[in-house]
């Protein structure tokens, strides 16, 4: 008996230590509820000679490998007026949700 009270007393610490470790984390960002990303933010930070526009190297940032194969596909798809840069609006685009 004395066995089983320890097993439920310890299993209820373990739970309790969990739920604020993951209320914590979505108080500091972590783990718990996303906040949405603004664009405009994410535009002027990338865009690093602050022209309005982003080249190829700025959208790419420091990506190498894989990841800058991939950017570099990305960046053609948005780049809809195939000018070699990104205005905000094509940007923005890449998350914009294709309407059925």
């Amino acid at each position: 008996m004395k066995k089983l009270l320890m097993s439920a007393l310890s299993a209820a610490v373990v739970c309790g230590c969990l739920s604020l470790n993951t209320s914590y984390a979505a108080d500091k960002g972590g783990k718990g509820e996303k906040k949405p990303v603004d664009p405009e933010k994410v535009f002027e930070r990338l865009d690093k000679d602050k022209d309005g526009k982003l080249t190829e190297a700025e959208f790419l940032g420091k990506r190498e490998g894989e990841a800058a194969e991939k950017g570099k596909k990305a960046f053609a798809r948005l780049d809809k007026d195939a000018n070699g840069s990104l205005s905000l609006e094509e940007f923005k685009a890449r998350g914009a949700k294709k309407k059925p």
